[in-house]
C-alpha cells in the first residue's frame, strides 16, 4: 500500500547529529542577523562589517525616513488650518508702502531744493564730467537692483544627528522666494506643507549644501523646510525667504 520505505532506525539521524545541526544553524542565524539584518534595518553594526558591506547606510536612511513620516504624521494629526488674519499683510503692506514712498519724497525734496537754487552754467566739458558720473551712477543703481533683497534671514547650528524645522504661514497659490545654504557641511532637507487636514512633499534631498527657488502653497497652511544634520560635526544654515507670505515660523 505504500510507495515510500520507511527508513531504518540505522537510518535516521542521531540526537548528536541533531544537535550539531540546530547549533550550526543558530550560529549562522545570529552572525546573519549581527552582520546582515541589524545593520541593514536598524542602522546597528557591532562587528563593523555591515559598513564594509554598505548595509548599515541602508540602516540609517531607512531610520530617517521612518523618523521623518512619524514627524509628518504627527504635524498633520496635530497641526490644524492657521487662522490668517489680515494684520500681518497689512502691516507687511504698510511697510512696504513707506519703504516704496521715502526714497520718492527725498528724491521729490531733492528735486524741489535743485529747482530752487539758481542754475549755474557750467562749461561744456564739465557736462561731459557730469554725463559720465551719471552713466556711472547708473550703472551702479542698475547693479545694485539686480541683487535679490531677503525679507527674512534666519541661521541656526545643527549638531551631528539633530534637526529642526522651519515654515512659513501661506494661502493656497501664494509664492515666496527662497535661498538657504549650510556651512560646515551637506545637510538632509525635506521641503513639505501641512494644514487643514492636508499634507504634501514638494522635494528631498541628502547630502545637499544649498538650495534655492520658488515655493508655491498648495492649500493654505504651513509650508517649509525640515533640515537634518548627518555630518560628524556641526553645521550652521542660513535661511532667506521674501514674498507673499504670513510669517516664519520655528516649528522644532
Amino acid at each position: 500500500m505504500y510507495n515510500t520505505d520507511m527508513p531504518g532506525r540505522a537510518e535516521l539521524p542521531s540526537t548528536a547529529k541533531l544537535l550539531r545541526s540546530t547549533v550550526l544553524a543558530a550560529v549562522i542565524a545570529g552572525a546573519l542577523l549581527v552582520t546582515v539584518v541589524l545593520p541593514s534595518e536598524y542602522a546597528i553594526d557591532p562587528t563593523g562589517a555591515g559598513r564594509l558591506l554598505g548595509l548599515t547606510q541602508m540602516g540609517e536612511i531607512k531610520n530617517q525616513l521612518a523618523e521623518e513620516a512619524e514627524r509628518d504624521q504627527a504635524n498633520a494629526n496635530s497641526t490644524q488650518a492657521p487662522e490668517q488674519t489680515s494684520q500681518p499683510a497689512e502691516i507687511r503692506i504698510v511697510t512696504e508702502t513707506e519703504e516704496n514712498t521715502e526714497p520718492a519724497t527725498e528724491q521729490a525734496a531733492s528735486a524741489s531744493t535743485a529747482d530752487d537754487k539758481p542754475q549755474e552754467v557750467q562749461p561744456e566739458a564739465s557736462d561731459d564730467l557730469v554725463d559720465a558720473s551719471s552713466a556711472d551712477e547708473s550703472s551702479t543703481e542698475s547693479e545694485a537692483s539686480s541683487e535679490p533683497t531677503w525679507h527674512e534671514e534666519e541661521s541656526f547650528t545643527l549638531a551631528p544627528g539633530e534637526g529642526t524645522e522651519y515654515k512659513l504661514t501661506m494661502d493656497e497659490g501664494a509664492i515666496a522666494t527662497f535661498a538657504w545654504s549650510s556651512e560646515g557641511g551637506p545637510v538632509n532637507f525635506d521641503t513639505h506643507g501641512d494644514g487643514g487636514g492636508n499634507s504634501i512633499s514638494y522635494e528631498k534631498g541628502r547630502g545637499v549644501p544649498e538650495d534655492e527657488g520658488e515655493l508655491e502653497a498648495a492649500f493654505t497652511g504651513n509650508h517649509g523646510w525640515f533640515f537634518r544634520n548627518r555630518n560628524d560635526q556641526e553645521v550652521t544654515v542660513t535661511l532667506r525667504v521674501n514674498g507673499d507670505y504670513g510669517e516664519l515660523k520655528r516649528m522644532m
